[in-house]
């Protein structure tokens, strides 16, 4: 990638340069390895689903007098109760509790009274129950509401001729750029904010009008952030394209929140129904987390983004896995 100093401004300039191949492939090969660890635990889903789960389930009914929902209450708090609950109830063999996870917000209350009625639990004896069960749904049913909704504006590409779509893209290019008046629609100065072309439609495929909602969010909401990463993205040797990584980010977050492995941070960070804004809170984390992330790395050059990037998406995959996890961007 060249570069070359401005000593009058004290700015660092890039010339733009094409991306290596498969910059946003999240696929990783499959080894022999892979497929049979997956075998095993398929074998595991199915006779604990249909003989062992059964089993204990009654044994332990026996014993505590409890359902296995309420003893996830007693036991459990925060996302690893909702995450339980979710499980119990999409394991289950009745069709109360199966729908459950997909009741809409209006028929809460009277889900829940359907589930106290098919497990037999009194609300007299149980009165926190009622409560409990209310909250989990919520936080369950949203997440795949959260999904569809980010689904549908990811669907929606950029279109040049949407007054809507030009407008929020003129306004990232004053909110990252106030100082400098960008010439024409289509100009080289886009590049000066990390788009690969004279025109940046062309950068949206991937991810639709929702890769250039998320920059906008991004900057809008943490402009003096913004601004210190974009400054730091035109580093003579560490430098990348502020703009696509922003839009490759997007895909990785999206990516996560499709495979469910949101669920634990969302479970922890919303009491409720998640919203678009939630999501695009753990987009600026990610932006916020992967500038430190690369820069204390030091990456040879910026062909070896994917590699870096992998790197980082396992980090982050690993932190999600904790119960506790809330990935917040800490400025």
């Amino acid at each position: 990638m060249p570069h070359f100093k401005d000593p009058d401004l004290r700015v660092w300039h890039r010339h733009p340069v094409p991306w290596p191949a498969g910059i946003a492939n999240l696929t990783a090969p499959r080894g022999p390895g892979a497929e049979r660890d997956n075998m095993f635990i398929s074998l595991w889903e199915f006779f604990y689903g249909h003989f062992f789960r059964f089993w204990m389930k009654w044994v332990l009914r026996q014993m505590t007098g409890k359902c296995e929902l309420q003893r996830i209450f007693d036991t459990y708090g925060g996302a690893q109760r909702t995450y339980r609950i979710e499980n119990s109830l999409t394991y289950s063999k009745s069709k109360v509790l199966q729908s459950a996870t997909q009741v809409a917000e209006s028929e809460l209350d009277r889900c829940v009274a359907d589930i106290m009625k098919e497990k037999n639990i009194c609300r007299e004896k149980d009165s926190s129950f009622q409560i409990c069960m209310r909250t989990c749904l919520l936080q369950i049913s949203g997440y795949k509401q959260l999904y569809q909704a980010v689904e549908n504006v990811r669907k929606k590409p950029y279109d040049s001729g949407n007054a809507q779509h030009e407008k929020l893209l003129l306004k990232l290019w004053s909110l990252l750029m106030p100082t400098k008046k960008l010439k024409a629609r289509i100009s080289k100065q886009w590049v000066d904010i990390g788009f690969q072309g004279d025109d940046p439609k062309t950068d949206f495929r991937g991810m639709g009008i929702l890769g250039l909602i998320n920059l906008v969010y991004f900057s809008e909401n943490y402009t003096s952030e913004a601004h210190q990463i974009l400054s730091r993205s035109n580093h003579p040797k560490l430098g990348y394209s502020y703009a696509i990584v922003g839009i490759n980010l997007t895909e990785m977050a999206y990516s996560l929140l499709k495979s469910e492995a949101l669920k634990l941070h969302l479970y922890n960070f919303v009491p409720g129904m998640p919203t678009m804004e939630h999501f695009q809170q753990f987009y600026c984390y990610l932006v916020y987390e992967f500038d430190k992330f690369w820069l204390e790395e030091e990456p040879e050059s910026i062909m070896y983004f994917n590699l870096y990037r992998e790197k980082f998406h396992e980090k982050i995959k690993g932190l999600l896995m904790d119960y506790n996890t809330v990935l917040t961007l800490k400025t």
